[in-house]
């Protein structure tokens, strides 16, 4: 049995129906566990932070795109102990590499 079992969820279930070619995912339920809303829920799965990059996404404002992922994580945000806090970062290929490709010439090339 996973000791991650919300975080592995979402990794499956946006790798699955949005095909990224970035995702990350970053679990800051320890730096809200002290919260007053968190003290009593045993889940160390509430807060995460996610960069999706996908093809899925073209053509859609952040709105839509985010309204993609929380539909994808439904059930993981309304469960009891589940998600809390989602924080998303979302993107098409082409806007990752305008990204890329904007630090590397902030930081003279070294990128």
């Amino acid at each position: 049995m996973s000791s991650t079992p919300i975080e592995d969820t979402i990794r499956l279930k946006i790798s699955e129906t949005l095909n990224p070619t970035t995702l990350l995912i970053h679990n800051d339920s320890a730096l809200h566990s002290h919260h007053t809303a968190m003290r009593d829920t045993i889940s160390k799965e509430t807060h995460f932070r996610l960069t999706i990059t996908s093809e899925a996404f073209k053509s859609k404002m952040q709105p839509a795109r985010h309204r993609m992922v929380y539909s994808l994580l439904k059930d993981e945000l309304e469960m009891e102990g589940g998600i809390h806090a989602l924080q998303l970062k979302t993107r098409t290929l082409e806007e990752e590499e305008r990204l890329r490709e904007k630090e590397r010439i902030e930081s003279g090339g070294k990128v």
